[in-house]
């Protein structure tokens, strides 16, 4: 089945009138990415540029649609195809696969969003028995024709008819043992015929069928494998793992072929105006004399630096900078760009926005705001909150003695520590058994995304700054070192032999920094990211040990905290936290969980008051942990004087503050077998059988205990205001508001609140102290947000508890679904992504909104606000921005990325509005 469902098409099948499936390089533009795709839009307007790109057509993604939908392609796109192939054949003066003088094109995918390597390529069609003699005729090389005959029937081959690539490359293996040479460009004419017949004998046996001599066969049959490879696994698993829609489509270039294996003034490569792992201006990419374009990306021959084209080809490589000049002023951003010489003539095979690491976004986001080329609010709009949490992880400690075993290209940063393993299926089945690994490959291929995805970093001994490693690595934010030499990898025998010829057999633990390129035996000791430090206070923007990373992200954030409307708070229980929180630019506390001051010492005193059997020893329970409260609250208040703190009442149900019932009953026995004493254990067991609950989470707690519970939240009440009393008299600024959790009705909170009113009206009276404590109400419940309106009658503030909203609308507890059946809802797309990481918007999402609209109808000044850990995820802030929330909360360190995503989403709305 396939996974677009769209009804219209579904309805129409495959004859779709008045609609243009197929569009020339002359006739689209960068901007119409969703019909023509990434690839498409921007050869289009590489050719509007004047640029040198060879002419070619663009099949539109609405295309791929109906063949999804349908199963076949529309009723006018063969005819479609066939005018621009006679178009494209008049520019170029010769016929697709004509034998004396052939043209040769490429068929490659190109969907809205880069997904580089996910989808497939056929270079070289056109080529056959006859037409490849006159190939050799025309371009005066025997060698580089059947080089190019032999690279067309393996890649179509594997692309189009599924035949297992490891044949062919194991075919090739063998001719450069047999030839007794390293590479491939080393084989000769006779060698490659030899190759091009053994690769015929491959495609019979495993295809069932010949190689196709048709060209149009060819074309039509690639177009077709384009169209499928959007549905491939690899390409499922990618959109997943990078959050793309899956019912995009992807376009289909059609594009005359230029070729960078015609000898030593031919060749292949890929650049990128601005260093895509540092951001630092300069030269940098990869360049392969005598190579087709595959031969970079795959990494199967290690390349040389692009600034080395300068003396192999001065004329294309200053030519290549002025258009490399000429795009990045035209996007106004970093661009990747393909390119191959022919016979030193440069053509543009490509251009997009380029993938980047996260200190490089932030790097170039600065520079171009300097150079005066974007402006703040777009700045903000080229990083993001995950680009930020990535440069908050630790780093290796330079001073640490470690064993470096080697050194490749720095291709995607970070500290990166776990077992090497040397396949994709170990690097998962390691992982999801608690292992954190390293994948170990000579070069990595799509078919290694999975083991990419599920391991800490990526090591490889082939393959540069441009290879598929490093580029899929950069875009998922993990570590990569490539194109490590000296590195002997052994994928067979499951092993990689080092210099001094030590070997790291598969499980034994390496480091890798992709920041340095570095690679080590063992486990390497990690510091703090200076980020992190200057988060903290420890490292000041401008100083002189201060690097010019740490320059770029406080210039962003003052950029975001200048733009944002959306206040952050932080989830903190204590001082320490809301100290730290602060440091790291939080606005107040927006949720303080009472019941972690419970715990530990004071587990006594909680016992004491569930196992009350009357009113006074409850309240001399109450009364001892009044003051042990006042304290803890006092700190608190001392801490964020001057900004709110929103202090939520106990919330978990009580038998949380008991002894384990297993525990406890094995103690029992165990006393009662040996006729000890055992009296106050029998009644914590029976206190625990009393209130065991088959669903706790949905018994007996939150304001249901308040209610239950005489004198429970009484007591918490009088602390916090006795606290903020104490701290206003010490000439302090306590800002409390009281919040009562898992609310349903508005009757349970006029109930609480009423007794709680009554409390800071005697504290007042009794300390001299005026007190504006704002009483409100958790939003955790389906039941709170359909009768937001009335709660908002008692609540002067709303908070979302979005982590047991999220729970009570699904009917799901996160602490056993997580671990039983969210990997195989992720894997058949039922979730894009888990609902408790990010907001369900039609859902969950529907509820808040609905419910910040009913109670601010009802109370215009209702202040609303966010404290499940949705308030720190980077898509769920923009979604509370756009709902007209006034916080959101969320632990200390993922402060810095919700002020990040606040100024980002207020910037995006600007841009919405001024459109």
């Amino acid at each position: 089945m396939s996974e677009n469902k769209d009804p219209q098409v579904a309805e129409r099948g495959n004859s779709v009138e008045g609609v243009k499936f197929v569009y020339d390089f002359t006739e689209g533009n960068k901007d119409l990415k969703d019909l023509l795709g990434g690839k498409g839009a921007n050869l289009a307007e590489m050719t509007n540029l004047g640029l040198p790109v060879p002419p070619g057509f663009t099949i539109t993604t609405e295309a791929c649609k109906v063949y999804l939908d349908s199963g076949e392609e529309p009723v006018a796109l063969r005819d479609e195809v066939s005018a621009h192939l006679d178009s494209l054949e008049q520019k170029m003066g010769k016929k697709l696969g004509q034998a004396d003088d052939p043209l040769l094109v490429s068929v490659r995918s190109g969907a809205k969003f880069s997904m580089p390597g996910m989808m497939d390529t056929v270079l070289n069609i056109g080529l056959s028995d006859k037409s490849v003699q006159g190939l050799a005729k025309q371009a005066g090389d025997d060698r580089f024709a059947w080089d190019s005959y032999r690279r067309l029937i393996q890649m179509f081959g594997k692309t189009v008819l599924g035949v297992d690539g490891e044949l062919f490359e194991d075919a090739l293996e063998a001719a450069k043992a047999a030839k007794k040479v390293a590479v491939d460009t080393e084989l000769e004419a006779a060698d490659l015929k030899k190759l091009v017949t053994t690769f015929k004998k491959i495609v019979k046996k495993e295809a069932g069928r010949d190689f196709p001599q048709d060209p149009r066969e060819q074309m039509d049959l690639a177009i077709k494998a384009v169209f499928d490879s959007w549905n491939g696994e690899r390409a499922k698993l990618y959109r997943r793992q990078e959050r793309i829609p899956h019912d995009l489509g992807t376009a289909v270039n059609v594009c005359s072929m230029v070729f960078g294996n015609l000898g030593p003034d031919s060749g292949t490569g890929v650049a990128f105006t601005r260093d895509p792992a540092s951001g630092h201006q300069g030269v940098y990419g990869d360049y392969l004399q005598n190579a087709q374009g595959e031969d970079v990306v795959a990494g199967i021959r290690n390349t040389v630096a692009l600034a080395e084209l300068e003396q192999i080809d001065k004329k294309s490589y200053d030519q290549l900078m002025k258009i490399m000049e000429t795009l990045e002023n035209h996007y106004l951003d970093l661009c990747d760009i393909e390119f191959t010489i022919e016979r030193g003539q440069l053509w543009m095979l490509q251009t997009r926005v380029g993938k980047r690491t996260a200190g490089a976004a932030f790097r170039i986001a600065t520079q171009l705001v300097d150079q005066g080329l974007i402006d703040e609010a777009e700045a903000l709009q080229r990083v993001t909150g995950a680009q930020l949490a990535q440069l908050m992880f630790p780093r290796f400690d330079d001073g640490a003695k470690v064993a470096q075993v080697g050194r490749g290209i720095a291709a995607s940063p970070g500290a990166a520590v776990g077992k090497a393993v040397f396949d994709s299926y170990t690097a998962v089945k390691w992982s999801r058994s608690g292992e954190k690994v390293i994948l170990v490959r000579r070069e990595t291929n799509p078919d290694d995304l999975d083991g990419m995805i599920a391991a800490e970093g990526i090591l490889t001994s082939r393959g540069g700054k441009t290879s598929h490693a490093a580029v899929v690595a950069r875009g998922m934010g993990k570590t990569c070192v490539c194109g490590a030499e000296e590195l002997e990898v052994d994928t067979k025998r499951r092993r990689m032999t080092v210099p001094g010829g030590h070997v790291v057999e598969e499980g034994d633990v390496i480091s890798i920094d992709g920041s340095s390129g570095k690679v080590y035996l063992g486990e390497v000791p990690v510091v703090p990211s200076p980020v992190v430090e200057y988060f903290e206070g420890r490292m000041h923007a401008g100083a002189d040990d201060a690097d010019e990373l740490v320059e770029a992200v406080h210039r962003i954030m003052a950029f975001a905290d200048r733009k944002r409307r959306l206040r952050v708070r932080a989830n903190a229980d204590n001082a320490e936290d809301a100290l730290r929180a602060r440091r790291f630019g939080a606005q107040g506390i927006g949720l303080c969980r009472t019941e972690h001051m419970f715990l530990g010492d004071r587990r006594e005193l909680v016992e004491r008051l569930i196992l009350a059997d009357t009113q006074d020893e409850r309240e001399e329970s109450l009364k001892q942990l009044l003051p042990l409260q006042k304290k803890d609250f006092v700190e608190l208040f001392e801490a964020m004087d001057g900004l709110p703190v929103t202090v939520r009442l106990l919330d978990p149900p009580l038998h949380e503050f008991l002894p384990d019932i297993t525990e406890l009953s094995v103690r029992v026995a165990l006393a009662e077998s040996r006729q000890e004493p055992h009296e106050n254990e029998l009644r914590l067991l029976q206190a625990v059988h009393r209130l065991h609950e088959q669903n706790p989470m949905l018994g007996l707690r939150g304001v249901r205990l308040g209610l239950v519970i005489p004198g429970l939240f009484t007591m918490q009440v009088r602390a916090i205001a006795e606290a903020a009393a104490e701290r206003r008299n010490a000439k302090g600024d306590p800002r409390a508001e009281i919040m009562i959790p898992l609310v349903g009705t508005v009757q349970e909170l006029e109930i609480v609140r009423d007794e709680a009113d009554k409390v800071i009206a005697e504290v007042e009276e009794a300390t001299g102290t005026k007190l504006k404590l704002a009483i409100g109400t958790m939003i955790e419940l389906p039941r709170a947000a359909l009768t937001a309106g009335q709660i908002a009658e008692a609540a002067e503030f709303f908070s979302f508890g979005t982590n047991d909203l999220t729970q009570t609308v699904w009917g799901f507890s996160r602490d056993d679904v997580e671990a039983s059946f969210f990997t195989a809802y992720l894997e058949k797309g039922i979730f894009g992504v888990s609902p408790f990481e990010t907001i369900d918007k039609d859902g969950v999402g529907s509820l808040v909104k609905a419910a910040a609209k009913a109670g601010r109808a009802t109370r215009p000044d209702l202040k609303l606000g966010v404290c499940g850990e949705h308030g720190g995820d980077p898509e769920s802030v923009h979604f509370f921005h756009e709902v007209g929330l006034d916080y959101v909360s969320c632990s200390p360190f993922r402060i810095p990325v919700a002020r990040l995503e606040a100024g980002r989403a207020a910037s995006q709305s600007e841009g919405s509005d001024h459109r």
